[in-house]
Protein backbone atom coordinates (compact mmCIF):
# COMPACT_ATOMS: atom_id res chain seq x y z
CA UNK A 1 0.00 0.00 0.00
CA UNK A 2 0.88 3.71 -0.66
CA UNK A 3 0.48 7.24 0.52
CA UNK A 4 -0.41 10.36 -1.34
CA UNK A 5 1.00 12.55 1.71
CA UNK A 6 -1.19 16.19 0.90
CA UNK A 7 -0.88 19.72 3.08
CA UNK A 8 -4.93 18.87 3.83
CA UNK A 9 -7.09 16.36 3.55
CA UNK A 10 -9.77 18.78 2.95
CA UNK A 11 -8.28 20.75 0.33
CA UNK A 12 -4.96 19.77 -0.96
CA UNK A 13 -2.70 21.44 -2.96
CA UNK A 14 1.20 20.31 -2.51
CA UNK A 15 1.88 16.44 -2.22
CA UNK A 16 4.73 14.71 -0.35
CA UNK A 17 7.04 12.95 -3.11
CA UNK A 18 9.56 9.81 -2.03
CA UNK A 19 13.12 9.47 -4.30
CA UNK A 20 13.72 5.60 -3.76
CA UNK A 21 17.27 4.00 -3.52
CA UNK A 22 16.39 0.87 -4.44
CA UNK A 23 15.77 -1.39 -6.53
CA UNK A 24 18.39 -0.26 -8.78
CA UNK A 25 15.91 -0.16 -11.59
CA UNK A 26 13.83 1.99 -9.60
CA UNK A 27 16.74 4.36 -7.92
CA UNK A 28 16.73 7.83 -8.19
CA UNK A 29 12.29 7.96 -9.19
CA UNK A 30 9.75 9.56 -7.15
CA UNK A 31 7.02 7.12 -5.65
CA UNK A 32 4.20 7.25 -3.22
CA UNK A 33 5.86 6.32 -0.05
CA UNK A 34 4.60 3.28 1.47
CA UNK A 35 5.14 -0.90 2.06
CA UNK A 36 4.06 -4.13 2.74
CA UNK A 37 1.16 -5.47 5.60
CA UNK A 38 2.79 -7.27 7.54
CA UNK A 39 0.97 -10.56 9.06
CA UNK A 40 -2.08 -9.60 11.66
CA UNK A 41 -2.08 -5.75 10.65
CA UNK A 42 -4.57 -4.11 8.49
CA UNK A 43 -3.68 -2.39 5.40
CA UNK A 44 -4.20 1.11 6.89
CA UNK A 45 -2.41 -0.04 10.04
CA UNK A 46 0.76 -0.99 8.07
CA UNK A 47 0.76 2.06 5.79
CA UNK A 48 1.12 4.25 9.31
CA UNK A 49 3.45 2.16 10.33
CA UNK A 50 5.31 2.46 6.93
CA UNK A 51 5.13 6.43 6.63
CA UNK A 52 6.53 6.30 10.56
CA UNK A 53 9.08 4.05 9.34
CA UNK A 54 10.24 5.55 6.36
CA UNK A 55 9.60 9.18 6.64
CA UNK A 56 9.45 9.83 10.63
CA UNK A 57 6.09 10.76 10.60
CA UNK A 58 2.80 10.33 12.04
CA UNK A 59 0.00 10.79 9.78
CA UNK A 60 -3.89 10.88 9.45
CA UNK A 61 -5.11 8.50 6.84
CA UNK A 62 -8.20 10.06 4.59
CA UNK A 63 -10.11 8.37 1.84
CA UNK A 64 -8.89 5.18 -0.42
CA UNK A 65 -7.87 6.86 -3.80
CA UNK A 66 -9.51 3.49 -5.37
CA UNK A 67 -7.81 1.99 -8.31
CA UNK A 68 -9.22 0.15 -11.41
CA UNK A 69 -8.89 -3.43 -10.67
CA UNK A 70 -10.06 -5.00 -7.42
CA UNK A 71 -6.89 -4.97 -5.38
CA UNK A 72 -6.07 -1.02 -6.54
CA UNK A 73 -3.63 0.11 -8.66
CA UNK A 74 -1.52 -2.51 -10.82
CA UNK A 75 2.01 -2.25 -9.99
CA UNK A 76 3.09 -5.37 -12.22
CA UNK A 77 1.84 -8.64 -13.33
CA UNK A 78 2.08 -10.21 -10.16
CA UNK A 79 1.75 -7.07 -7.30
CA UNK A 80 -0.58 -4.15 -7.15
CA UNK A 81 -1.01 -1.52 -4.62
CA UNK A 82 -3.90 0.35 -2.64
CA UNK A 83 -3.53 4.43 -2.15
CA UNK A 84 -4.69 6.53 0.60
CA UNK A 85 -4.65 10.13 0.94
CA UNK A 86 -2.93 10.98 4.16
CA UNK A 87 -2.17 14.23 5.67
CA UNK A 88 0.95 14.88 8.69
CA UNK A 89 -0.24 14.43 11.99
CA UNK A 90 2.97 15.11 13.77
CA UNK A 91 6.68 15.25 12.83
CA UNK A 92 8.76 16.51 9.91
CA UNK A 93 9.22 14.18 6.67
CA UNK A 94 12.71 13.15 6.11
CA UNK A 95 14.19 10.59 4.03
CA UNK A 96 14.75 7.76 6.78
CA UNK A 97 14.85 4.16 5.11
CA UNK A 98 14.34 3.28 1.18
CA UNK A 99 14.40 7.01 0.12
CA UNK A 100 17.33 9.87 -0.39
CA UNK A 101 15.19 12.99 -0.56
CA UNK A 102 11.95 14.12 -0.08
CA UNK A 103 10.22 16.87 -0.63
CA UNK A 104 6.86 19.01 -1.19
CA UNK A 105 5.55 19.56 -4.35
CA UNK A 106 2.86 21.76 -6.10
CA UNK A 107 -0.37 19.44 -7.62
CA UNK A 108 -0.74 21.62 -10.25
CA UNK A 109 0.67 19.64 -13.17
CA UNK A 110 2.24 22.77 -15.19
CA UNK A 111 4.76 22.51 -12.14
CA UNK A 112 7.60 20.26 -10.98
CA UNK A 113 5.71 17.37 -10.38
CA UNK A 114 5.11 16.56 -13.84
CA UNK A 115 8.68 16.83 -14.28
CA UNK A 116 9.70 14.06 -11.93
CA UNK A 117 11.20 11.13 -12.87
CA UNK A 118 7.87 8.75 -11.77
CA UNK A 119 8.02 4.71 -11.48
CA UNK A 120 6.26 4.20 -14.06
CA UNK A 121 3.06 2.05 -12.00
CA UNK A 122 2.79 5.60 -10.05
CA UNK A 123 2.04 7.98 -13.21
CA UNK A 124 -1.46 6.72 -13.46
CA UNK A 125 -2.23 7.35 -9.52
CA UNK A 126 -0.85 10.43 -9.95
CA UNK A 127 -3.26 11.27 -12.47
CA UNK A 128 -6.12 10.28 -10.47
CA UNK A 129 -4.92 12.15 -7.36
CA UNK A 130 -4.83 15.10 -9.50
CA UNK A 131 -8.29 14.68 -10.57
CA UNK A 132 -9.23 14.00 -6.55
CA UNK A 133 -7.25 17.25 -5.48
CA UNK A 134 -9.13 19.39 -8.05
CA UNK A 135 -12.42 18.10 -7.21
CA UNK A 136 -12.19 18.77 -3.56
CA UNK A 137 -10.83 22.66 -4.15
CA UNK A 138 -13.71 23.10 -6.16
CA UNK A 139 -16.06 21.88 -3.65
Amino acid sequence: MGAAVVDSLLQPTRLLVARRTAPPEFAGMWEFPGGKVEPGETCEAALLRELEEELGIRAVLGSEIEGPGHQGWQLNAVAAMRVWLAEVADGEPAPLQDHDEVRWVLLDPSHELEALPWIPADRPILTALRAEAAARRVS
